[in-house]
């Protein structure tokens, strides 16, 4: 198998993730072409996003079809929990991340030059983001991981996009762990697991990379 992977993208680490608790022999492959727009990705990936995995032939675009895929073909360990509801559980953060969490915090990405940045834009962005840290506060699990005692694919979901929560909101006045205890109780404790620390370290290096080329 193999995964069309950028190590900066918080999706592509959200299979990343995946792959490393499991053990998965994956290749991670970089994106055809140099440019997820380039005419040689569109063949294989026709959103032209990251991730994508080529699975012995059967092309899957999408994090969390990805991450669903991989549970289903490697069932051990398990991310997801056996019971009916614990995996819905599971579910509603990481469809609250893919579809609320995460777009406010994409939009500020093109806004971090001071010198370009629309000021309406970054207000009403910073804002409708802190109100949904707001809400994943009240849904989170009280201590542990994202859904209690296991890692799961929420896990896997929230720490890459909370990765760029801490390291790019304070350009923006924003500190997005302050007055959340139990996002941030969260956060200390999901950076111990080994996978965790493992992906996040990759999207560290390729965050230093980007601002190097940038200066």
């Amino acid at each position: 198998m193999k995964l069309y992977n950028m190590n900066l993208s918080n999706f592509a680490t959200k299979s990343r993730l995946v792959i490393y608790e499991k053990g998965i022999n994956v290749e991670m492959a970089p994106i055809p072409g140099g440019d997820l727009h380039s005419a040689v990705y569109a063949k294989v990936n026709m959103l032209g996003k990251t991730p994508c995995l080529d699975a012995d032939g059967l092309t899957i675009p999408e994090s969390e079809v990805i991450n669903e895929y991989l549970e289903d073909k490697f069932p051990t360990p398990a991310l997801l929990p056996k019971s009916p509801e614990g995996r819905a559980k599971v579910r509603i953060i990481t469809r609250f991340h893919d579809l609320y969490l995460e777009p406010p915090l994409r939009s500020l990405f093109g806004q971090m030059n001071p010198k370009t940045r629309d000021e309406k834009v970054v207000g009403e962005k910073v804002t409708e983001f802190k109100s949904r840290l707001d809400q994943l506060e009240k849904i989170i699990a009280d201590g542990g991981f994202a859904t209690g005692s296991d890692f799961t694919l929420a896990d896997c979901a929230l720490a890459p996009t909370m990765f760029f929560a801490t390291n790019l909101l304070p350009a923006f006045g924003a500190k997005p762990l302050d007055g959340r205890p139990r996002i941030a109780a969260w956060w200390t404790h999901v950076q111990t697991r080994p996978s965790v620390k493992k992906a996040l370290g990759e999207m560290g290096e390729a965050l230093a990379a980007m601002q190097r080329g940038g200066n």
